[in-house]
């Protein structure tokens, strides 16, 4: 989307990356790109829904507010893609369109940074075009945007996600946390138990759970990064890495068990409760 003239960078740029929790001040960065190429909310066409963050999502239905498209957790992608049209001179109704000329640049971009061609084309729960390539290729691409030159497009988006990483996920997600305990870390979770991460040297990793439950995601995550070598930043006040290393199991009220990751075999992990 940069390549095509979209303006953006900061924060910004890193929520048109994000899965976001729909906190205000995403929603209000939201707001912010639209505005910035003319357009409301009423643009969007991701689908209605409450925030993903827990405090906002009861804020919002205790003041009897319906789900709308601005707190879905991809709005931040979409009101990027409906800015770049704009500033491409492209049509915006139909910018989720698999054939619209915005959709083939994202998928020539996701085949190159992959290596590796786009096998098929699905539709993601946000509505837009689902571009389907293996995790191996999904490494890759996060080992391609770190080791990016600086001044490149891809290297403006590592950069902005690094940054500012509450605005790539939300303020209590364990992403953001993550990322701002491990310097240079670059990490993205997505739906079904997708992760796909990359250290500032380049080591990468990515993964899918089978069955697309999302609570092995995070110890397999943990486990994957501490066998890359990463470590906390020294002096941080929580080690990311050994508070999220596995997860409590609940069984009436009380702790009792927990979702740890266990090596099968060597290349594999599983998170076993």
């Amino acid at each position: 989307m940069l390549r095509c003239g979209l303006k953006l960078d900061g924060e910004l740029l890193a929520l048109a990356a994000a899965s976001h929790s729909g906190e205000d001040f995403h929603v209000a960065g939201v707001r912010a790109i639209l505005a910035s190429a003319g357009l409301t909310e009423e643009a969007l066409q991701c689908p209605p829904d409450y925030p993903l963050d827990e405090q906002a999502n009861r804020t919002m239905i205790a003041a009897g507010l319906k789900p709308d498209r601005i707190h879905m957790n991809c709005s931040g992608k979409h009101a990027a893609m409906l800015a770049t049209c704009v500033a491409a001179g492209w049509p915006t109704k139909s910018y989720r369109d698999p054939g619209h000329p915005l959709q083939l640049e994202i998928k020539s971009a996701i085949s190159r940074l992959a290596g590796e061609p786009v096998v098929t084309v699905g539709v993601d729960g946000c509505g837009a075009p689902l571009m389907a390539i293996s995790v191996t290729g999904l490494a890759r691409a996060f080992r391609a945007v770190v080791l990016a030159e600086p001044g490149t497009a891809e290297r403006a988006v590592a950069d902005a996600m690094r940054a500012y990483p509450a605005w790539t996920s939300g303020t209590t997600r364990p992403e953001h946390a993550l990322m701002a305990a491990i310097p240079g870390l670059l990490l993205k979770s997505g739906a079904d138990g997708v992760e796909g991460f990359a250290l500032a040297d380049g080591r990468a990793g990515a993964f899918k759970i089978d069955d697309g439950a999302a609570r092995g995601r995070v110890p397999v995550t943990v486990a994957l990064l501490r066998e890359l070598g990463a470590q906390a930043e020294p002096g941080a006040d929580v080690d990311a890495l050994a508070s999220l290393g596995s997860s409590p199991v609940y069984g009436g009220g009380q702790v009792v068990g927990e979702i740890r990751a266990v090596q099968l075999k060597a290349g594999q992990l599983s998170a076993t409760p």
